[in-house]
């Protein structure tokens, strides 16, 4: 029992660490994205894009990466579904409610990552924007 308990710690930790490094790699991506749009970020408020408009179209951006990431999680988690069942305890391996969750769960991270560049861009001033470049 100690064994399966170590691993399942172990696995908790090697999950955790991969959602930490999943909500960095999100920001970065999306960072960098607004970052190359700033020009672009800049004619949209020139031409009256409202700032809720312009966090709507960069956390779409962030969402539409994470729910990428999630369908193939949710593939690779079915893939390896068999090999993980015997750490299982109390719980199936196939377990509906437990997927819903943490694709739930991930997807608003990615929300939350997505958000604090998508902020900046909306407060973004149009002419400075455009001199930039």
């Amino acid at each position: 029992m100690a064994r399966s308990s170590f691993t399942l710690v172990m696995l908790a930790i090697a999950g955790g660490m991969a959602l930490l490094l999943g909500v960095i790699g999100i920001y970065g991506v999306i960072s960098y994205s607004v970052s190359q749009r700033t020009r672009e970020i800049g004619i949209r408020i020139a031409l009256g894009a409202r700032g809720a408009g312009l966090i709507a179209m960069v956390v779409r951006e962030g969402v539409r990466l994470a729910a990428v990431g999630v369908a193939l999680g949710l593939i690779a988690a079915a893939a390896l579904m068999r090999v993980l069942s015997s750490l299982l305890f109390g719980v199936s391996a196939i377990d509906p409610a437990t997927y819903c969750a943490v694709s739930a769960g991930l997807l608003a991270v990615a929300v939350a990552a997505s958000y604090i560049p998508a902020h900046r861009a909306s407060v973004v001033n149009p002419i400075d924007a455009l001199r930039s470049e």
